[in-house]
């Protein structure tokens, strides 16, 4: 017998309704009609795959869509899971940073990646488990899984406990594919079963310190698969950083970014407004400064106001007067101002850290929905930022729009660098892009591959997440974007003369995409000689 939301879900599919209002309105109607709520979008999704695998209706993109709740979880082509390492102690003193029992360092336990770390007694095969049932619950596709190791400096930590807890990612990522993990006892299986399971890890980042960087860490990072290092630079003035008690120097962010780009990692740059013996003129003119010198130039920025919490040295240095954190105005116009400076091939991730605001005593910090202020406030004044975060598609891709390859060239430490990207004509969509590096060939690299080799250190395209071989004609995923700029990033560094071979840092869920592009793996990295073109 066919009950109330199997009823519905038959309507919906009857009447092809496409779009959320009219969702809605039918929602509306069913309610006054059977006086009940709203059903809720999990409820419905489970009635929904029933229904078809039972084969009273037929599989529907539409009805997929109306019922997938949060869209921006994966309306950036990929979803972000997030696993918190175990409380362990940490080299630095920083002012800024809070600690609190039982947590990993900088982490608070109201948190909601905390929280959820602390019911899985942050055992990182349970997180993650448990992160994508939820997320398959509302909706989401999880073939293709971005984990994000946070939690205190991941260098620090035990190397047995750092392949303890990469081992751990795979098997949950690996678990749903035909075959026993008991059977699998180390990390070079786990990877290589995972190149073909249905949860598909494709990219790992790692956050750490910059003076831990150098050969043997990037062999270990690569070993473990991580394709993305996030350094806590927070400032590059080194009176702020010796004042806040930081424990590197700006000479120490110059050389792990290069070393981190020579052996093809993305790098991404979490900075903080607002430290002691910074202002709101200092705090504009560093990220001004990231983008015109070839020292830095991050991939990606995470911009962190200093949220001002009782856990935190710098505390005592506000209950003694010695500072104040920047006003809810005074922290949108700097952002404002900081994100004028951002270009087309940088991605700001976030404005904010998720700190929940009963911790923080005073400050801009405390809105949790500052970025949207912030672009409220720009679009009033005319006011635009450029960056890949504010341009990437999400779900508006017209597959009959112009569009067009653009080609954005800029110098790094570790050599020429070019954005490559699929856009509108007028570069407000993007809809896909690869980094690829020329480096400098009198610098050696850790890996012996990646002698006279061009890199690939990211390519991605957006839009809503397709199951691997689904297409969709108003998702950008699979449309052989990808394939195009591959070809054009062989073309350029084939065309430079220097090198012999391009590699790829790929993530373990995608080295099949690049055999079919040609590419074996080596060294841990997907290369292909040019001259065989």
């Amino acid at each position: 017998m066919i009950n109330e939301i199997s009823k519905f879900i038959i309507e919906l599919d009857r009447l092809k309704i496409s779009s959320k209002k009219d969702f809605l309105s039918k929602q509306r109607d069913f309610a006054r009609g059977t006086d009940r709520a709203f059903f809720t979008n999990d409820k419905l999704l489970q009635a929904y795959h029933k229904l078809v695998s039972n084969k009273i209706i037929q599989s529907s993109e539409a009805i997929e869509h109306l019922l997938t709740l949060k869209l921006t979880r994966s309306n950036s082509g990929i979803v972000v899971t997030s696993v918190l390492t175990k409380p362990y102690a940490c080299p630095g003193k920083c002012l800024y940073c809070p600690s609190e029992a039982d947590m990993p360092k900088s982490y608070l336990a109201k948190e909601p990646a905390v929280m959820r770390a602390i019911t899985c007694k942050f055992d990182p095969y349970l997180q993650v488990k448990s992160r994508l049932r939820a997320l398959t619950s509302v909706g989401h596709n999880t073939d293709k899984v971005n984990i994000r190791i946070v939690g205190g400096t991941w260098s620090y930590y035990p190397v047995a406990y750092q392949n303890w807890f990469v081992r751990r990612l795979f098997e949950a990522a690996n678990e749903d594919a035909n075959f026993e993990i008991k059977e699998l006892k180390d990390l070079i299986s786990l990877q290589t079963k995972n190149e073909t399971a249905k949860h598909r890890v494709v990219e790992i980042s790692a956050q750490t310190r910059q003076e831990y960087i150098n050969d043997q860490e990037i062999i270990r990072l690569r070993k473990l698969s991580v394709t993305k290092v996030e350094l806590g630079v927070q400032s590059i003035y080194d009176k702020v950083l010796l004042f806040n008690k930081r424990g590197n120097l700006t000479i120490d962010t110059i050389n792990a970014t290069k070393m981190l780009k020579r052996a093809g990692f993305k790098v991404s740059y979490q900075m903080m407004l607002n430290l002691p013996e910074s202002n709101m003129q200092t705090d504009v003119e560093i990220f001004k400064e990231l983008f015109e010198n070839p020292d830095y130039q991050p991939d990606h920025l995470k911009i962190y106001p200093l949220a001002l919490v009782k856990e935190a040295p710098v505390y005592n240095l506000y209950k003694k007067g010695g500072f104040k954190p920047y006003t809810k105005e005074e922290l949108i116009e700097v952002i404002k101002k900081i994100k004028q400076y951002i270009p087309y091939y940088a991605r700001v991730e976030r404005v904010i850290r998720d700190i929940p605001a009963e911790y923080i005593v005073e400050g801009g910090a405390k809105v949790s929905n500052l970025r949207q202020e912030i672009g409220l406030s720009m679009a009033k004044e005319g006011a635009k930022c450029n960056c890949i975060r504010c341009r990437e598609v999400k779900g508006t891709f017209d597959k009959n729009e112009n569009y067009q390859l653009f080609h954005t060239k800029y110098e790094s430490s570790a050599g020429t660098e070019y954005f490559l990207s699929i856009e509108s004509d007028e570069r407000k969509k993007l809809y896909s892009m690869l980094r690829l590096t020329l480096p400098n060939i009198d610098t050696k690299p850790v890996f012996s591959i990646l002698n006279h080799s061009a890199l690939v250190r990211e390519i991605h395209t957006y839009g809503p997440q397709m199951s691997i071989g689904q297409t969709r004609l108003d998702a950008p995923q699979h449309q052989g974007f990808g394939k195009m700029l591959m070809k054009e990033a062989e073309k350029i560094a084939k065309a430079d003369g220097r090198y012999d071979k391009i590699a790829v840092i790929a993530g373990i869920g995608v080295r099949e995409y690049f055999r079919k592009l040609g590419y074996t793996l080596k060294e841990t990295y997907m290369v292909k000689r040019l001259n065989d073109e």
